[in-house]
């Protein structure tokens, strides 16, 4: 059974909604918190831009784990510097291994 291309279309945005929620929610905090709080990311790109790609490029759950991470090692005895979203999901990463799909340990980019 072929499927039209509008149905295709339909089908590829809906599988997008939970990435769409996740970057909106980045922005929201972008324009309302951030500015209040002040901007203190010890990384480049900053933690809000990391996870709006993270979550753009693997989606939702896997970007969002990485995010997680990334979080997590931005304080003051955690990592800074340079420290980019990573090109493809890590080896040995999968939807119900979640916690490796972040980087947890004190490691920047290489």
């Amino acid at each position: 059974m072929k499927h039209s291309a509008r149905e295709h279309c339909s089908i590829e945005s809906a599988l997008r909604l939970p990435r769409r929620f996740g970057r909106a929610l980045i922005w929201l905090y972008r324009h309302t918190l951030s500015p209040l709080v002040g901007y203190n990311c010890r990384h480049l790109p900053t933690c809000s831009v990391y996870g709006d790609e993270a979550i753009e490029r693997f989606g939702l759950w896997a970007g969002g784990w990485m995010t997680l991470a990334r979080l997590l090692r931005c304080n003051p005895f955690g990592t800074s510097g340079i420290d980019n979203v990573p090109l493809t999901a890590p080896k040995g990463a999968r939807w119900y291994l979640p916690w490796r799909y972040g980087r947890w340990r004190g490691v920047n980019a290489s």
